[in-house]
Parts: structure tokens; sequence; C-alpha cells
């Protein structure tokens, strides 16, 4: 079980890694928005540049699915069940959370939905 000090760390953490993202992502749509289509160039040099785009469009949406995970992370936390094992009801280890905070199965648990998976 976590204590208030924890919690609030993780909290700042979390925070902190919204913050970051919202800021990446306004930066792309910044630049994907500036009224710039692909520079000239040949086709090789244009086909580079949207493919660059695409997968700086691709990451923002990965980051938003993690945005997701935070607020939710966030969310747990205001309502006292952060850390708790969404499968199980168990405690997820401190080790565990502090390598991915937004963690929301225990290491046992997440073991076995990977191997359902396969």
């Amino acid at each position: 079980m976590l204590n208030k000090k924890m919690l609030e760390s993780f909290k700042n953490v979390l925070i902190e890694r919204r913050a970051a993202l919202l800021s990446q992502a306004a930066k792309t749509l910044e630049e994907s928005c500036d009224g710039s289509s692909p520079k000239g160039g040949d086709f090789a040099d244009i086909a580079s540049q949207e493919s660059n785009r695409t997968l700086k469009l691709r990451l923002r949406d990965r980051e938003q699915k993690l945005l997701a995970k935070i607020d939710k992370a966030l969310a747990k936390i205001d309502k006292g069940v952060y850390g708790i094992c969404e499968r199980c009801g168990g405690d997820i280890s401190l080790e565990r959370l502090r390598a991915r905070p937004v963690a929301t199965l225990c290491i046992a648990c997440k073991q076995d939905q990977e191997s359902e998976e396969v």
C-alpha cells in the first residue's frame, strides 16, 4: 500500500509527464499547421518529408493514448485506488509503478494477460 508521500510523488511525476506530452503535441501541431507544404525538391525529398510528418503524427497518436492513461492514473490517485491491480485487486509493486506509473496490472496479471494474447 502506498503512503501519502508516495502518492504525491507519483502524482507529481504523472502531472509533469502530462505537461511534457501536451507541450510536445502543441509543438507538433504548430509545425504541421504552419501553412507549409513539402518544400520543393525531387519526389524522393517530398516523399521523405511526408514520411517524417506521418511518423510524427503517429507518435502523437501514441502519446494521446498515454495521456488518457495518465489521466486515468491521476483519477485513481484522487479516488484512493492507485496502485491496486485491476484484475486481482492486489497491490502493484512499487518497482513496477516507478518503471511504469500508469500500470493498471501487477506483474503476475500482466504476464497472464500477455500470455493470453499469444
